[in-house]
Parts: structure tokens; sequence; C-alpha cells
């Protein structure tokens, strides 16, 4: 039986060029810690994507930056205004800001939810699906609230991937709970298989870009 033919990842906006590489937008909150830590152990550093950890975050200052480097050779970034997105990275967002992207660099705005729950996952997976031409992958672990989920279908829809963690790997399953209720998610997984999907995505993102050279 033939297998079908793989189609092209199409730029949502053809007035942006292709930058080339993927995002992986992975977003959590409580118990978000041991995902993303089991998550980069296990994600090689030469893979080229960019890894952008959107912590669901409010008040407090995040400590990821200086934690998340004890399990990854890849340089993790606490994002700053204008920081150039590129490939064999880990950025995190800070505190109390909105995430976005324009023109291939970070963009921040304050925070415009800021009281209740924010909503920083899903700002940002907007953005993306708007400003970002290469493949898309949004990732959501553990975490109270169901922030990131009214952006799936997004996502989806831009010819992206969308993975949850596994809820009985989750200390906090809220959030991809309410991301697999959306009926959007095309995996659900432990933190260590997403970590291999995401290897399998970007080699196959590799190939087919060298197909088409």
């Amino acid at each position: 039986m033939n297998k079908p033919a793989m189609t092209r990842f199409k730029a949502k906006n053809p007035g942006i060029p292709n930058e080339g590489f993927p995002v992986v937008c992975v977003g959590g909150s409580a118990g978000g810690l041991d995902a993303y830590i089991r998550l980069l152990r296990c994600l090689p550093v030469d893979m080229g994507v960019a890894i952008v950890i959107v912590n669901h975050l409010r008040r407090v200052a995040t400590q990821l930056h200086e934690i998340l480097p004890r399990y990854t050779e890849m340089p993790v970034e606490l994002i700053t205004e204008g920081l150039v997105l590129q490939p064999n990275h880990v950025f995190i967002i800070p505190a109390q800001r909105d995430l976005h992207v324009l023109n291939g660099e970070f963009r921040l705005k304050p925070i415009s939810k800021p009281r209740g729950w924010p909503d920083v996952i899903t700002v940002f997976l907007h953005s993306l699906t708007q400003h970002w031409n290469g493949k898309l992958i949004a990732v959501i672990v553990s975490g109270y609230d169901g922030d990131g989920a009214a952006a799936l279908r997004g996502i989806k829809e831009a010819g992206g991937t969308t993975i949850a963690q596994k809820l009985e790997t989750a200390s906090a399953p809220d959030m991809p709970e309410s991301a697999i209720a959306t009926g959007c998610v095309d995996f659900v997984l432990s933190p260590e298989d997403i970590a291999q999907e995401i290897v399998r995505i970007a080699h196959e993102d590799t190939l087919r870009t060298q197909s088409d050279t």
C-alpha cells in the first residue's frame, strides 16, 4: 500500500518569510517544573527548534532561567524585549508580562489579565499563529486552570501539532485536562514521550526542508 504524500507546511501569512525552524511552546503552571525538567532532559541540544516555556505566572518572579540550565546543555534565557528567537535555545517568559512574537523577535506587553487566572499561554499561542511561519508545536503540561486550551484549534488550523501531558503524570492535571477536552489535542503523552515526539517532528521538518531545496 502506498503511503500518502506528506504535505509541506504552508506559510500562514505570505507577507512574512518562513523563519525556517519550529517553535515549541510549553505552557504550564503548578507542577510544571517537574514536567519541564523531564522534558528537557530528553531533548538533544542540536535538534534545530526553539523551546519557549510559558509558565502561568502573575506576580511571582520566575527562577526557571536559573534552575533549568542544570538539566539541559541548551542556552536558557529569560526573555527580554526584542530578543531574537533562535533554534537550540530555551526561552523563559518573565512574570507579569504577556508574550508576543513579531518579525522573529519577542515582544513583551503588560499582562492583559492582572487579576484572576492569567491567559499568557493562550496569548502567546495566538501570536505564534499570526506571526510565525515555521512549524508550531503547542505543549500543555501540569497546571491549574485551562490556560492555552482556547488557542489549540488555531494551532491545528495553522498546520501545527498539539500535545497534552498524560494526566496521571501531572501533579496538577487541570491544564492538560482542559486542553484534551477541546478535542484539538493530537497526542497525550508523558514528558519523556513528549520529548520523543518533538524530536520526531523536528526530524521530519528538517527532511521536508532539505527535499524542497
